[in-house]
């Protein structure tokens, strides 16, 4: 008989990958998983799944009260609910997965995406911060099983609560064989280098503001922004200020399939985070590997985890400050540098192979065994 999975999540599902493969690695073991998250009025529709989604519609958008209703209307689905097993990711979904498992005596594994209570919408919200360290310092301890993305947001929680999870990271399945769409076909211009910078997080202090800025000073490029985030109503602002809506592209978000056929055709890939905030410090975006799976060299800030990928592959260069004119002088350096990017580009395909999901997986497969 099938075990029932509960995965729970706050996003709306849409470009979640971590969370779509981690349903797919537990459908792969014979689980009947239900991914549950919310509806928000500009979400796009879902793609079509190995397993069961529910979006909520909520009344609220965002702030405490958004917060609290995510959290008692998640708690409620749970607790009346068939399931074997509940996976939390992140700590705003944690509260009501550890409760509803202590009362039906549920295991709950948590999968921790980040470093919560260092994101930058908190670390200027003491009070609010606050109130996520105190559950977090409550809750944490208690879990048997914990997952996070690399050591140093490991070494982090280990140094802060004696316990040290096990580390999955956030890299793509194997490349697939799957007919590439021309740069024509995708309606952008054939005769120049094209950047990219893709995300759902485009937010402050990820280097896109001086990314844009930078672009006056790029020679023979344009710039592909794809995604959302709350910096990019002002990034188009900027783009029409410096006159650049030439130079810069933007699209919404997108289903990851269509989202790296355009990464395919890109000649450098972005990504460009600050060390603002500890999470951003140590963060390992997911972006780096789904450039790396497209065969593009990489042009990120020098940020441990990440430095440790691109060091250890030689899969591209690093900026060394914000400065937009230093960060346009590195992408004019990258794209005259020819045989340099053909090494960059050889070495994405070897990094490509070790660097995939079907690795990473065996971890997650050794602690969803032990409940299902």
């Amino acid at each position: 008989m099938q075990k029932r999975v509960i995965v729970s999540v706050i996003n709306d599902l849409v470009t979640d990958q971590r969370v779509n493969k981690v349903c797919q690695t537990l459908t792969s073991i014979s689980c009947d998983v239900l991914l549950v998250g919310r509806k928000m009025r500009n979400s796009p529709k879902l793609d079509d799944r190995d397993y069961a989604m529910h979006r909520m519609k909520l009344m609220f958008d965002n702030g405490p009260l958004f917060y609290a209703e995510f959290n008692i209307r998640l708690f409620i689905l749970l607790l009346f609910r068939k399931a074997d097993l509940f996976i939390s990711n992140d700590l705003d979904t944690l509260l009501p997965n550890h409760i509803v498992s202590k009362i039906k005596r549920i295991p709950l594994v948590y999968d921790s995406h980040e470093y919560f209570t260092e994101v930058p919408e908190l670390v200027n919200r003491k009070r609010t911060q606050a109130i996520w360290k105190f559950i977090e310092r409550k809750l944490f301890s208690l879990q048997t099983d914990i997952i996070t993305v690399n050591d140093s947001i490991a070494d982090l929680f280990e140094k802060d609560y004696g316990t040290r999870p096990h580390i999955v990271r956030n890299i793509p399945r194997k490349r697939q064989s799957v007919k590439k769409l021309s740069r024509e076909e995708l309606s952008l211009p054939v005769d120049t280098n094209i950047l990219i910078l893709q995300g759902s997080g485009i937010n402050m202090h990820r280097g896109s503001e001086e990314l844009v800025e930078a672009m006056q000073y790029v020679k023979n490029a344009v710039l592909l922004i794809i995604g959302g985030g709350d910096v990019i109503d002002e990034l188009k602002k900027m783009s029409k200020t410096f006159k650049l809506d030439k130079k810069i592209i933007f699209l919404p978000r997108m289903p990851y399939q269509q989202l790296m056929q355009y990464t395919a055709v890109a000649d450098i890939g972005l990504t460009l985070d600050k060390s603002t905030n500890l999470n951003y410090k140590f963060s390992l975006p997911n972006k780096l590997f789904d450039y790396i799976q497209a065969g593009i060299p990489v042009l990120s800030s020098s940020l441990p985890e990440i430095e440790k990928i691109i060091t250890k592959y030689n899969v591209g260069d690093f900026i060394f400050n914000h400065d937009p004119k230093s960060i346009a002088d590195k992408i004019n350096e990258m794209l005259s540098n020819k045989t340099q990017m053909e090494k960059w580009k050889k070495n994405c395909n070897f990094a490509a192979s070790e660097l995939t999901w079907e690795n990473e997986e065996k971890v997650l497969i050794d602690i969803y065994s032990k409940y299902v």
